[in-house]
């Protein structure tokens, strides 16, 4: 099983993938574990991401994707793999389908989380994270026991500057600016399956398992 998890932030595509790869004992991979992976093992790509990364700034696709690559050609990806959040934009699709032919792989399906606008915004400016053991809590679905105070370490929950609500429509009208085309790629590659990410985690996930069995190679 290869698949492609697309959707805005906040919509729990994140989520999702984990439990995905759990179920099916595949690979999870997401730009963000690659770098991160990378630069703790401070191989040349890893290193080359850094100097972007130190400065703020946005690593360039070509590094991204030959992580992608390397990543692609490991062991851990031999019996499928959920990629997270990745491919962002048209031009990574088409060095993903390259990466993934070298390999002899393909994509067997792209699932596009769709929650509206509101909802996103509010998942995500309710959101509050603890400095310190970077534990996570929300005002409205996760509260801790103690308002404004991590449940693990005791430290005051901040709310991070990228999920204050000027940042969130920064980041929708990006994400949408980029990726309504990559949505429209998929779907004339017939790749491109909805699912209705407004409800639980679990209603959710019952809708993925649906998809996915229809399209999972037997």
């Amino acid at each position: 099983m290869r698949v492609v998890f697309l959707g805005a932030p906040g919509v729990g595509k994140g989520t999702q993938a984990d439990r995905i790869a759990g179920q099916f004992q595949v690979a999870k991979i997401s730009t963000g574990d690659l770098l991160r992976e990378a630069v703790r093992n401070q191989t040349s790509l890893g290193l080359e991401a850094k100097t972007y990364m130190d400065q703020g700034r946005l690593v360039p696709d070509d590094v991204v994707i030959g992580l992608v690559r390397e990543k692609l050609a490991q062991p851990s990806c031999a019996k499928g793999l959920v990629l997270d959040g990745f491919p962002r934009t048209v031009p990574q699709a088409e060095e993903l389908g390259k990466a993934l032919a070298a390999n002899g792989m393909a994509l067997d399906r792209v699932v596009n989380f769709q929650v509206s606008r509101e909802d996103v915004v509010r998942r995500l400016s309710g959101r509050r994270s603890c400095p310190k053991c970077q534990a996570t809590f929300h005002i409205d679905f996760a509260k801790p026991k103690v308002e404004g105070v991590c449940d693990r370490c005791g430290e005051r929950l901040v709310q991070r500057n990228d999920d204050r609500r000027e940042a969130i429509e920064t980041r929708l009208k990006v994400y949408d600016e980029q990726t309504a085309p990559l949505v429209r790629y998929y779907e004339e590659r017939l790749l491109l399956s909805p699912v209705d990410a407004s409800g639980s985690v679990d209603d959710v996930f019952q809708q993925l398992l649906q998809v996915l069995a229809a399209y999972r190679p037997k």
